[in-house]
């Protein structure tokens, strides 16, 4: 089947919600995807941040045949043990104390709000310019960009906007009402935007001050992304709420939010599928993968030896870690360049993301080098 066969199949059955780069996959093994064809393109986004041992890793792929085997799914009725220990691991790993896993980051934010509204009992929360937090209506709320928002207003009231990177302008929108500040510790979204380096502790501070809780989206940043296990870690502060989800499970569908505020009460939160006994087990190995491995430490070396050698390219880019962002004259075409030589990547406007998996070594890192210089020629 041809890839225009396959647009049409989707346009007469599909929901007309996806701007699809024009490639189907039929499978994956670790750096590479392969196209219905068979043909191979090196992988340098990783599902948006989410295959962080690449694809089908050996440890993922024994987990999901062990635990589907014994038990996928209960009910939260019930205790597991999947579930306890993958809690257990969040918590050691982030210094909060409590989780509620989710299947998404989009659940993760909605549970965030939910908890800074039921800490505080207070309403307000403020969101940063150009953030991207998820597309359900509490989290579109907490979303900048307008083409989102706009066909779905009026939206959940009492949130509003201060640009990113400015802590005097944040401070100075804190009110009586504010519950909390959520913000990305890099916008990933919007373009890989790095803040200033003390733009967090400096939030941290105000928030304190003020007693109104801080909520760090860590969805795109978080397990290794950055160089360190979680973004918030490079400015040695702590948030009180925790959004996480995409490297988490490698490829299978989980979040969390992570916390140290006011618990629930039975019956004010809860979903069918959260904490299930398989996609807890799946981000155990993957936190279990990543912590044996030391992959922060590998983004952070080949992050930078990808914008070392980006940057003596002639190229204009910034990052952190393996969250690198390449400015070029048109994000699209080159996107687009790139798949024609067998490089997978995505773009926001003008700025070519690259968000690849933290098993990336230097070979790999060079095959894409070589590939971009030659079509900047």
């Amino acid at each position: 089947m041809n890839i225009e066969e396959i647009e049409k199949i989707e346009e007469k059955y599909y929901a007309n919600t996806f701007s699809r780069l024009p490639v189907a996959m039929s499978k994956g093994r670790g750096m590479y995807l392969y196209d219905v064809n068979d043909r191979r393109y090196l992988d340098m986004f990783a599902g948006i941040a989410v295959n962080s041992l690449g694809h089908c890793h050996p440890e993922i792929v024994s987990t999901i045949k062990k635990q589907s085997s014994l038990l996928m799914h209960t009910s939260n009725w019930l205790y597991t043990l999947p579930q306890l220990e993958l809690i257990q691991s969040l918590s050691e790993l982030t210094g909060l104390k409590k989780t509620f896993i989710t299947n998404d980051g989009t659940e993760a934010v909605e549970t965030a709000m939910k908890l800074a509204r039921k800490t505080t009992n207070k309403k307000e929360i403020i969101a940063t310019e150009n953030a991207f937090h998820g597309r359900t209506m509490g989290a579109l709320s907490l979303t900048w960009i307008e083409k989102y928002r706009k066909p779905f207003m009026p939206l959940i009231p009492h949130t509003k906007f201060v640009e990113y990177n400015n802590s005097a302008a944040l401070k100075k929108s804190i009110t009586q009402e504010t519950a909390a500040i959520i913000l990305e510790p890099i916008q990933g979204e919007a373009g890989i935007i790095i803040p200033d380096k003390d733009y967090l502790s400096e939030v941290r501070e105000i928030t304190q001050e003020k007693d109104v809780l801080l909520i760090l989206d860590e969805v795109q940043t978080g397990f290794g992304r950055t160089g360190k296990m979680f973004a918030f870690q490079h400015s040695k502060i702590k948030p009180d709420i925790l959004c996480l989800a995409k490297g988490l499970g490698g490829g299978f569908p989980i979040g969390a939010t992570v916390f140290d505020c006011e618990d629930f009460e039975p019956g004010q939160h809860g979903g069918t599928f959260v904490g299930n006994p398989l996609a807890s087990s799946v981000a155990k190995t993957v936190i279990d993968v990543i912590t044996r491995e030391n992959l922060p430490k590998n983004a952070e070396k080949i992050g930078n030896h990808l914008m070392d050698e980006l940057a003596g390219m002639g190229m204009s880019v910034h990052g952190e870690g393996l969250m690198i962002g390449i400015k070029v004259e048109d994000g699209k075409k080159t996107v687009m360049d790139l798949i024609e030589n067998g490089v997978l990547a995505i773009y926001s406007e003008n700025t070519v993301r690259l968000l690849p998996p933290l098993i990336i070594n230097k070979k790999h890192a060079n095959e894409f080098l070589n590939i971009m210089d030659s079509i900047n020629q």
